[in-house]
């Protein structure tokens, strides 16, 4: 009876809220049932999945590191004509966190269930430098690092072991070559935190970020990163 009771009043509260607050799926745009969330299930149930947590060797991805990493994975194809980049630009400019945590569990999910990230021990998010923080209010790459790493058994989100030291602008638009100037010396690594981590047993991370364009930026952290851990690497997209 008291079961029934909470269900009563759930329903009804989710009814007041639709009433009130139109919800509308981030993808397509169209109003939500009322069991939906977020992304209607006719959009959900057609991501562009990669599918990239299945591959123990990812071309795809590793191609634009010039390094080798320990895995690879992205959530979806980010073409910039599909309605899909929504997720990302909504999460990342119009400040929707729900979104990106939502996209990041999504991820983590299937990273989870790929049985390839098993022995990732801690999952490190690229670092926003802090002005540009402020202006934003948050690092987009940090609420999916604690997605993923949620997914993938609670693990802890090392977050202040890369820090931005220089201010960069904004990588879209540029070209691959500027991407690459942009990003060069940007990031350096928090030895204090390095140690900490490997003294208490961390040795395989998981890097993360939200797209993965031509590499530039995860190249610079993989490049800070890998004389220390094992290093994978996780995006919620890739652009092909």
């Amino acid at each position: 009876m008291k079961g029934r009771f909470f269900d009563l009043m759930r329903c009804s509260l989710s009814g007041l809220r639709d009433l009130f607050f139109e919800r509308s799926c981030a993808v397509c745009g169209g109003t939500l049932a009322s069991e939906e969330h977020l992304v209607c299930d006719r959009c959900r149930s057609d991501i562009p999945l990669t599918y990239f947590w299945n591959y123990s060797e990812n071309a795809a991805m590793e191609r634009l590191f010039d390094c080798r990493v320990s895995n690879a994975a992205a959530l979806f194809f980010y073409r910039h004509d599909s309605p899909y980049c929504e997720i990302v630009r909504k999460f990342k400019y119009g400040r929707r966190r729900d979104l990106g945590l939502w996209a990041a569990r999504l991820l983590g999910s299937y990273m989870a269930g790929g049985g390839l990230y098993g022995k990732v021990q801690a999952v490190v998010p690229v670092p926003l430098h802090p002005l540009k923080r402020w202006k934003r209010g948050f690092n987009q790459a940090e609420i999916i690092a604690r997605g993923v790493a949620q997914k993938l058994g609670g693990l802890a989100v090392a977050g202040n072991l890369l820090r931005r030291r220089r201010y960069t602008s904004t990588q879209t638009r540029r070209s691959a070559q500027s991407r690459r100037r942009n990003v060069s010396g940007a990031f350096s690594l928090n030895a204090q935190q390095a140690a900490r981590l490997k003294a208490s047993g961390i040795n395989h991370i998981l890097l993360v970020d939200d797209v993965l364009t031509t590499g530039a930026t995860l190249k610079e952290c993989i490049r800070l990163l890998q004389p220390h851990f094992i290093v994978s690497v996780a995006t919620l997209g890739f652009v092909e």
